[in-house]
């Protein structure tokens, strides 16, 4: 993961695409500027999954395929998509972390753990 910071702190220097640090009034400008970016792009991986439920659907009922069959050749289809829009969603939550100075694998780690000793609500 360090890498990868370290890579799309390069990069979005070179693109000229970091967050304003100008000022409070620019700094917030550019932060829910890329926030709303984020979120277009999280909606373009949920737009992947719902052409592969189509897909399944139409490929099972429509032409009788095997439904098993049917999901797996329509995630075949769309899985180069939903990397590429998966990967534009980690963009723009490593640029927040690298904005904000934050080691995206240390926090990562603390937060699994956190998650692994808590306990389960739903389970109580």
């Amino acid at each position: 993961m360090r890498e990868i910071q370290a890579f799309l702190s390069n990069f979005q220097k070179e693109m000229n695409w970091e967050i304003s640090e100008e000022n409070y009034k620019e700094s917030k400008a550019s932060i829910l500027h890329n926030y709303m970016l984020l979120t277009t792009e999280v909606s373009e991986v949920a737009e992947e999954f719902r052409a592969i439920f189509n897909k399944t659907y139409k490929l099972a009922t429509v032409e009788g395929m095997d439904e098993k069959e049917a999901f797996q050749m329509a995630k075949d289809l769309h899985k180069e998509n939903i990397g590429k829009e998966l990967s534009d969603c980690i963009a723009y939550l490593v640029k927040f972390a690298n904005y904000l100075d934050i080691d995206l694998e240390e926090s990562f780690y603390q937060k699994m753990n956190e998650v692994k000793l808590r306990t389960n609500k739903d389970q109580s």
